[in-house]
């Protein structure tokens, strides 16, 4: 099969994929779970550039900087980039919305599940009950996992620790939906097969060696209806001149 024809197939299979996940992404978890949430100090208010999920930037601005450090929701990087409803349980002090947060890095408190920046704790509060609630250092919250929803298609970032050619990182970013990325491969067109990428950490994905030209890939997901192991097949994701520090829009929501 020529390859303008192979591509050509690969991108349907993809459209069609994603067509039946977004079917599919329609909802979130419908009960709440109990825990506990602290909240952590950043100069400006927003997340940590430098967390544990590899984001870099966009784990300190997206969401309007509601973001969260997560402990066993971390899943070893699976539920980085997963979001959540979050809300406290002290009803003269807490609002019934809460927050929603986007998890972008790890973190260990006093028997909590989320570590919340300063935006995102403060909206947990009633108007005008912030000061008060941030008094209190840890509160008891209960959490469900929700779709994310962005505006941006998913889009793969190539990792600024990345040589071209030698060595490619990237970390999927604008995430939306409720499914994590489990799996990550690129395909070697002179051997015609299919390369897994290793998980580094968080959500970086890496590979020593790459194949040349334009990057087809595909990645696992798994969650909602579907439950383990839907692959998304992508053509030329990734452009043969790739620059480290650049994301490549993938033309597709998951949400």
């Amino acid at each position: 099969m020529g390859s303008t024809v192979k591509n050509h197939y690969n991108l349907i299979f993809s459209q069609l994929i994603v067509v039946l996940l977004a079917a599919s992404l329609s909802y979130g978890q419908e009960s709440y779970v109990c825990s506990r949430a602290t909240y952590y100090g950043s100069p400006d208010c927003y997340g940590n550039p430098t967390g544990a999920c590899g984001f870099g930037e966009y784990g300190r601005t997206v969401n309007n900087g509601e973001v969260s450090g997560v402990s066993r929701l971390y899943r070893n990087g699976t539920g980085c980039g997963a979001c959540y409803q979050v809300r406290c349980k002290i009803p003269s002090h807490c609002s019934d919305e809460g927050t929603k947060v986007v998890v972008t890095d790890y973190g260990e408190g006093d028997n909590t599940d989320f570590i919340l920046n300063l935006r995102a704790y403060a909206n947990l509060a009633r108007p005008n009950m912030a000061a008060d609630l941030f008094a209190y250092g840890v509160v008891d919250v209960e959490y469900r996992r929700i779709p994310c929803g962005y505006s941006n298609n998913l889009m793969f970032k190539v990792h600024e620790h990345s040589k071209f050619p030698n060595y490619l990182a990237i970390v999927p970013i604008y995430q939306a939906g409720i499914y994590d990325i489990t799996a990550v491969e690129l395909w070697q067109e002179d051997c015609k097969e299919w390369r897994g990428m290793r998980r580094a950490y968080g959500a970086v994905w890496d590979m020593a060696n790459p194949p040349v030209g334009a990057l087809s890939m595909r990645f696992q997901v798994s969650g909602g209806a579907y439950g383990e192991g839907k692959w998304v097949q992508i053509a030329s994701a990734i452009p043969s001149e790739w620059k480290a520090g650049v994301a490549y829009d993938t033309s597709f929501q998951l949400n």
